[in-house]
Parts: structure tokens; C-alpha cells; sequence
């Protein structure tokens, strides 16, 4: 079993809990062993982890006894791919979103988080999926309700990749954060998740906060830059001068790096003030590689 899987497993689900070193490395008793292997196999035998996860071993037993689940239980979520690209992963997602599949979509991401490895996951699956499902609502293909419930759960998915990383010692500080009326915060999420399985120390601050709460941050935690996501509006008249004002509360030594969808829009104002703009994720992941080497 692939070591993403059973910390998905653990972390979503409580399928174990095993104990902790004292370095905080995780340490798997004989019997969380035999749960963990009993727990594929009934997963193999065609039912969701999320239906199983909750029972005991004996119940376990029993479902194997009986054979591969019916197919009436086999939820429409949980076949993987065949080929398992990002693609293919990104298709099978905006299907469970269409359908208002919660459980689905969350099958979808867990397994992709497997197949995929955790930088393709960020990269080619949740920033695509989450940019093609506004992009539908804008069309009116989605209804407003398809795009929350699909938010809720990249969020959450988003949220618990980010804690699953415990930066070494020393590591470099990061805030992640939007912009005053900047509310829309996925792609800062997937930004502090990133940078997380980077090595950096990550302190994601959430939406919508102003200049002077935002350096007073980043002078407490000693951060050496600031990751800002800007996706709508593209207009805003008063974000230039908020950009200016937190460049000048910023200590010097602290990089202060902007992107998202919108970000395009402020690049005068990003360039004024010396901000590191990013189109993508790999190219901020790029950048912070290189702060990190100076």
C-alpha cells in the first residue's frame, strides 16, 4: 500500500490511528497492519472506503465472505480511470460536481492523490478542476449550488494536505493570504498546500484582510515572503493602493509574491512595488525555490 493512501485513509476516514516516535514519525502496530490489509481487500472487492471504514474487523470478515459488493452498492464514484491521468481524474470530477456527488468527488480526489503524487494532483487536477467549474458557472452550465459543493470539498481536501506536512525545524516562514475583498480563496489554499510539501513553514490566514493585519503577520512570524491570491475582481479601483501600503509595512526582507487569475490586471501595481508575479503554481513553486536557495 502507497504511503499517501494510508495517511488518506487515516486522516479522512480513521481507518487507524496509529501512535507517533518521538520525532513525531508515525508507527504501525501488527494489528493496525492486519486492519489496513483487511481494508483493501474489502475496498477491492468493489465498496468504498467510506462505506467500510467505520466498521470492525469482524464485520470486515463478513464482507468477504459474502463476495464482491452487489452492484447495486457499487457508488457511481469510485472506479478509478483506466489510464489514471490527471485527464481522466479531472473528467470523473466535474462529473461527481454535475451530479452534486459529494462523497464521489471526495472518492475521486483521494484516489487521484494516490496516483498521481501530490505536486500533479495541485497542479493538473484541483487548479484545472476549480477553474473549469467557475468557468461553467459564468456560462450558466452549472448552478451556483454545483460550484459551493464542489468548493466544500476541494476545500476541505485542500485543508487536510496542508496539516498532513510538518515542516523541519528552521524552515523558512510563509504567509499565505487575499487581499482586502479578495474573497475568493481556493487558489491561496492550493498555493499553502504546495509550498507546505516544499519544506516551507506554512501560515495560511485566510481571505479578505487588509494591508496593516497582513504585515503585522509577517513581522510576528518572522516571514520571508507573502503569497497574495488575486482573483476577482479584476477592477478593483482600491487594491493598488492597499498592494502599496502592505509594501511598505513589510519589512525589506520579505518577498512579497502575487498570482491567481486576476493577478494580470495589477501587474503596474505589482511591478511598482517590486512584487514577484506567478501565472501557475509550478511557477511560484520556482520562485520559492529560489528564495529559498538566497
Amino acid at each position: 500500500m502507497k504511503p499517501d493512501l494510508i495517511r488518506a485513509w487515516e486522516r479522512r476516514y480513521s481507518a487507524v490511528e496509529p501512535g507517533r516516535t518521538q520525532t513525531r514519525r508515525r508507527s504501525y502496530s501488527d494489528d493496525d497492519i492486519a486492519r489496513l490489509l483487511l481494508l483493501r481487500r474489502v475496498v477491492s472487492s468493489g465498496r468504498g472506503i467510506g462505506q467500510v471504514a467505520h466498521l470492525s474487523n469482524q464485520e470486515l470478515r463478513a464482507l468477504l465472505v459474502e463476495g464482491p459488493a452487489p452492484a447495486d452498492q457499487v457508488q457511481a464514484g469510485a472506479a478509478a480511470p483506466a489510464d489514471e491521468t490527471a485527464e481522466s481524474y479531472l473528467t470523473l470530477c466535474l462529473s461527481a460536481a454535475r451530479r452534486l456527488d459529494v462523497h464521489g468527488l471526495e472518492q475521486q480526489l483521494e484516489r487521484a492523490s494516490v496516483s498521481l503524487g501530490r505536486h500533479k494532483l495541485l497542479e493538473q487536477l484541483l487548479s484545472p478542476l476549480m477553474q473549469q467549474i467557475g468557468e461553467l458557472w459564468q456560462r450558466g452550465e452549472l448552478r451556483p449550488v454545483h460550484e459551493h459543493m464542489a468548493s466544500s470539498v476541494v476545500r476541505s481536501f485542500v485543508g487536510s494536505l496542508r496539516v498532513a506536512h510538518h515542516a523541519a525545524s528552521g524552515a523558512p516562514q510563509l504567509l499565505v493570504t487575499t487581499p482586502v475583498r479578495q474573497l475568493h480563496e481556493l487558489g491561496a489554499l492550493i498555493a499553502a498546500a504546495s509550498a507546505a510539501s516544499d519544506g516551507w513553514q506554512v501560515t495560511y490566514l485566510g481571505p479578505d484582510l487588509p494591508a496593516e493585519e497582513i504585515a503585522s503577520a509577517a513581522v510576528q512570524t518572522g516571514a520571508k515572503a507573502v503569497a497574495l491570491g488575486i482573483v476577482y475582481p479584476p477592477d478593483d479601483a482600491l487594491l493598488p493602493e492597499e498592494i502599496r501600503r502592505l509594501r511598505r509595512m513589510l519589512p525589506r526582507t520579505t518577498e512579497l509574491i502575487a498570482g491567481g487569475r486576476a493577478a494580470a490586471s495589477y501587474s503596474a501595481v505589482l511591478d511598482e512595488t517590486g512584487a514577484r508575479r506567478v501565472e501557475s503554481l509550478r511557477e511560484m513553486r520556482e520562485e520559492l525555490d529560489l528564495l529559498r536557495s538566497l
